[in-house]
C-alpha cells in the first residue's frame, strides 16, 4: 500500500513539474495569439502566416529565455525525487 502511495505522489509531483515547466511557453503563446488575433480583427488582414510567425518567434524567444529555469526545475525533480527511488532510498 505504501509503494502505491509513493507511486501516486511521484506521479502527481511529476505532473505538477510539467505544468510549471510548460507554463511560460503556453502563457506567451496565448498572449501572442490574442494580440495577433486582435490585430487581424482590427485590420481585416486574414493571412495565415501572420498568425504563425509571430507566435513561433515569441515561443522560441520564451523557450530560450526560460531554458535555465526549466533545466533547474527538471534536474531538481530528478535528483530529489526519482534518483532516490531508483537507487532504493
Amino acid at each position: 500500500m505504501e509503494q502505491e502511495l509513493l507511486f501516486y505522489d511521484t506521479l502527481r509531483e511529476g505532473l505538477w513539474v510539467s505544468v510549471i515547466v510548460s507554463f511560460p511557453i503556453l502563457a506567451v503563446a496565448l498572449v501572442a495569439g490574442l494580440l495577433v488575433g486582435l490585430f487581424q480583427a482590427l485590420t481585416s488582414i486574414q493571412e495565415l502566416t501572420l498568425t504563425f510567425v509571430p507566435k513561433l518567434g515569441a515561443i522560441v524567444l520564451t523557450f530560450w529565455l526560460s531554458m535555465g529555469f526549466m533545466t533547474k526545475t527538471l534536474v531538481s525533480f530528478f535528483q530529489d525525487r526519482l534518483v532516490p527511488l531508483i537507487i532504493g532510498g
